[in-house]
C-alpha cells in the first residue's frame, strides 16, 4: 500500500490553528501533546485527522520522514 503523496506534503505543512501551540507546524509539536489528546480525544475533521496521523508518526520514530518532506516539497 502507497501513502498518498499529496496528504504527506499538506500535513508536512500543516500548521496548528490553535491553542499554546498555535501557527506550529504539527511535526515539531511535542509526541506528549498528541497522547494528551489520544487519551481524551483529538478534534473532529481534518485537523483531527492530520493529528492522529502525527501521532501514529511520531510514537513509531518517523518525524525524519516528515522533516525531509518538508524540505523536499516546499509550498
Amino acid at each position: 500500500m502507497q501513502p498518498d503523496k499529496k496528504a504527506l506534503i499538506e500535513l508536512a505543512h500543516y500548521k496548528m490553528p490553535f491553542g499554546k501551540y498555535k501557527g506550529q507546524y504539527l511535526v515539531d509539536i511535542p509526541e506528549y501533546y498528541y497522547t494528551w489528546f489520544k487519551q481524551k480525544g483529538f478534534p473532529e475533521g481534518k485537523l483531527g485527522r492530520m493529528m492522529t496521523q502525527m501521532y501514529d508518526i511520531k510514537i513509531n520514530g518517523l518525524e525524519e520522514l516528515i522533516y525531509t518532506i518538508k524540505r523536499e516539497f516546499r509550498k
